[in-house]
């Protein structure tokens, strides 16, 4: 699919949605932001309690999307070769060969990555930012499109390191997938019930070639002077937050740009509402920010602050929104 228009957007991200829910029961919000990262060309960290099915989010959405993708446990002795691949000698031709770690596949979910090393975060965060890995002086490119979907228990820390702001910083929203409600958890068990196996085989609706123009597409999406403002005044209320030592960076401010047009276009709009901005400030802003330590102690991960800021800060008006950004 080389040109989409935003209704067959819209029609292509429904289908996707649609498909991974036959395996997500009742988290159609989470499934709709995972999609939107992944069109706006970003990475997830999902941080939440084993067993609410991030494994399968992931697993479900590559199929979905007919992306080529791959596991990686983390633990604390894993190395930065087992991610990324490294040169092997071949006996037959006297040659040292590169064979591929898992790294190589357009999603890539690491499973409680803060369980791995600094080494190998650094590896992770070079593929993340780059789209590349460097094994022994050669810079290899990853496949497109790519995606990282990395998992965090927040309950539990023995063995863990944690992730360096930087690494933080690359992933465009954290997610949480939260425990379902009675009437979903019944869902789920009829379902299971019903298909008389445990794996919901999950078609592939789009192909990798449909997700780079979903990609493409973003970039025709319109952003209005008074969405910028608002956008920009947002994360700028984050840095004068009280209690907050360091506040969302410009790059946050260039993530929220490109969720905030990825979620027009799956909408089927080919320009950005301010409710595009305030539905995804949160899972975009909040992991970015570094606390003072009352905030921590209290428990609060930064989402109490970006709320307190979407409070404050002035929603533009719909004439304004619709206003085009180069005048009349």
């Amino acid at each position: 699919m080389s040109e989409l228009t935003p209704a067959s957007a819209a029609r292509l991200g429904t289908a996707i949605v649609d498909e991974v829910e036959r395996a997500v029961v009742g988290r159609r919000d989470v499934i709709e932001t995972a999609l939107v990262c992944l069109v706006g060309a970003g990475h997830i960290v999902i941080e939440d309690v084993p067993g609410v099915a991030k494994t399968v989010l992931a697993a479900s959405l590559a199929r979905a999307s007919g992306l080529s993708w791959s596991r990686v446990q983390f633990t604390p002795d894993l190395m930065p070769a087992d991610v990324t691949g490294s040169a092997v000698f071949d006996p037959v031709e006297r040659t040292f060969e590169f064979r591929a770690g898992p790294l190589f596949a357009q999603l890539v979910l690491g499973d409680e990555i803060n369980r791995a090393p600094p080494k190998t975060q650094a590896a992770m965060l070079e593929a993340m930012a780059e789209g590349q890995v460097t094994v022994d002086g050669v810079s290899r490119p990853l496949p497109r499109p790519f995606l990282v979907i990395a998992t965090q228990n927040p309950i539990e820390f023995e063995g863990t390191y944690p992730l360096p702001e930087a690494q933080l910083d690359r992933f465009m929203v954290r997610l949480r997938m939260g425990y379902p409600s009675d009437d979903d958890e019944r869902e789920l068990v009829r379902r299971r019930l019903g298909r008389r196996q445990e794996i919901v085989e999950i078609r592939a609706v789009a192909t990798p070639e449909d997700l780079v123009a979903l990609q493409r597409a973003v970039e025709d999406v319109t952003v209005t002077d008074a969405v910028v403002d608002y956008l920009v005044a947002l994360v700028a209320a984050t840095r004068r937050a009280p209690n907050v030592r360091v506040g969302a960076s410009p790059r946050a401010t260039l993530a929220l740009l490109r969720a905030a047009r990825a979620r027009a276009l799956l909408a089927g709009r080919d320009w950005v509402a301010a409710d595009d901005v305030k539905s995804l400030a949160v899972p975009v802003l909040a992991h970015r920010l570094m606390l003072d330590a009352e905030l921590w102690v209290r428990g609060s991960d930064g989402s109490e602050v970006v709320q307190a800021c979407l409070d404050s800060v002035a929603v533009p008006s719909a004439a304004a929104e619709l206003a085009r950004a180069d005048g009349p």
